[in-house]
């Protein structure tokens, strides 16, 4: 009957529940699989490690304790390893929590909890066991049927792992389960690197019995940032070594409110390959084009990322026209190099108003950048709003050179990094810009 009721369409489902007795309704509430979105169901196969890899929310540890709770039925010899990234969120979490192993148990089903000793016996005699992350040693020795790994990305100590795994050797056909928000860890790395590992990814909003509200609330604040794209969809954001700006660090410098504002900057990247005239001739480089106002707070904040890509001369500098225009722009300071007469004839043409600065580039692009990267790290920039491309080119920039985010050039970083220098290090690179206007 609970096979045939979970193939129904939602609607005819609540009208069959109401109809059933209170007695059959609550045990159909404890029969997991009635209930179970595609993406907390075991995968078919012969799997050794199963990992779910996705958003907050997305219904993990419930996962993880139902999946946990059925080998303990079927096996009434199993011994199971529960690892957190801390003993302490191992049991608040993996057995104490709202979906942890003492709360999907079924009703009538006895579970012997020793918080001390961090063991949990099943009704069917089955015993699972806490363990730190922190702790690798504690794994040396123990062996286990199955275990079940959480929050993997917070795990700081690679040896747990690999002492976890060389203990995993009772049964024939040991396993692992991990329940983790993805981070870009080398455990992670090597985790999911493994042969025969089963992913399973998944969104935070995929999760149906989520309140909208949640949903809607975590969107507002988060879509479209690195953060989010991490956190509730799921995403493994690679986080590049030794660069300038991290995901976090962004975040801590994202605001949505702006102070009175005292003065705006314009950066400008023109595209090398398209100031020879011809429409899209260059391979689609973008032409970087970020506003960054001054505040009355001495701070500066990132306004607006008006970017474009694939245009000819023409159109990019009425794109940089039309956003100082937005704006009220005191100065457009673009990057000049070897043709700075022609990036200046090319602006002044599409608006013979602007008041454009010239920068040579003396230094290379991580150098450069590299005194703004301070300016961030001390509050002293922050963005109003989200700017996704122009914050993975950011996070692409690595200190003492070379570039390793998305796209061929930082386009978009290189002219944040010529506005907020112009606004906020403006002794230092006055010599350099000279005004064409």
């Amino acid at each position: 009957m609970a096979a045939g009721m979970a193939a129904l369409p939602e609607p005819e489902l609540r009208i069959a529940l109401r109809r059933l007795p209170p007695r059959i309704r609550r045990e159909l509430n404890n029969w997991w699989p009635l209930w179970a979105h595609e993406g907390q169901r075991p995968p078919p196969g012969d799997w050794r490690v199963w990992m779910i890899r996705a958003g907050r929310g997305f219904g993990k540890t419930r996962a993880g304790a139902e999946w946990v709770s059925q080998v303990a039925r079927e096996q009434p010899t199993a011994r199971i390893a529960l690892v957190g990234a801390t003993a302490h969120d191992a049991r608040r979490v993996m057995v104490e929590g709202e979906s942890g192993l003492l709360a999907v148990a079924h009703v009538g089903e006895r579970l012997c909890w020793r918080p001390t000793t961090g063991e949990l016996v099943f009704a069917s005699g089955a015993k699972a066991f806490v363990y730190s992350a922190e702790t690798p040693e504690s794994l040396r020795g123990p062996q286990h049927h199955i275990a079940w790994c959480d929050e993997l990305g917070k795990w700081r100590r690679a040896a747990t792992w690999n002492n976890l795994m060389m203990g995993l050797r009772l049964g024939e056909r040991p396993r692992t389960l991990v329940t983790t928000t993805p981070r870009p860890t080398p455990l992670m790395r090597q985790v999911a690197a493994m042969k025969g590992l089963v992913e399973t990814r998944g969104r935070t909003d995929d999760n149906v019995h989520l309140p909208d509200a949640f949903v809607e609330m975590m969107k507002a604040a988060y879509e479209g940032t690195r953060l989010g794209r991490q956190e509730l969809d799921g995403e493994l954001i690679e986080e590049v070594q030794g660069a300038l700006w991290s995901l976090a660090l962004i975040e801590k410098c994202r605001t949505a409110a702006l102070p009175e504002l005292v003065r705006v900057v314009v950066g400008v990247d023109p595209p090398a390959g398209t100031l020879s005239g011809a429409r899209g001739e260059g391979g689609g480089d973008a032409c970087g084009i970020v506003a960054v106002a001054r505040g009355r707070d001495d701070v500066a904040y990132v306004i607006e990322d008006a970017s474009v890509t694939a245009t000819s001369p023409e159109a990019w500098a009425r794109a940089v026209a039309a956003c100082a225009a937005r704006h009220g722009a005191d100065r457009v300071v673009a990057e000049a190099n070897q043709r700075g007469t022609m990036v200046s004839s090319v602006l002044l043409a599409a608006d013979a108003g602007l008041p454009v600065g010239l920068v040579h580039a003396s230094r290379g692009k991580a150098a450069r950048a590299e005194p703004v990267s301070l300016l961030y790290q001390r509050g002293r920039v922050k963005h109003a709003g989200v700017f996704e491309e122009l914050e993975d080119e950011l996070c692409g920039l690595v200190a003492g050179g070379g570039y390793a985010g998305p796209g061929r050039s930082p386009d978009r970083a290189d002219a944040l990094v010529w506005a907020v220098s112009s606004l906020m290090l403006e002794r230092k690179s006055e010599a350099a810009v000279r005004s064409i206007a």
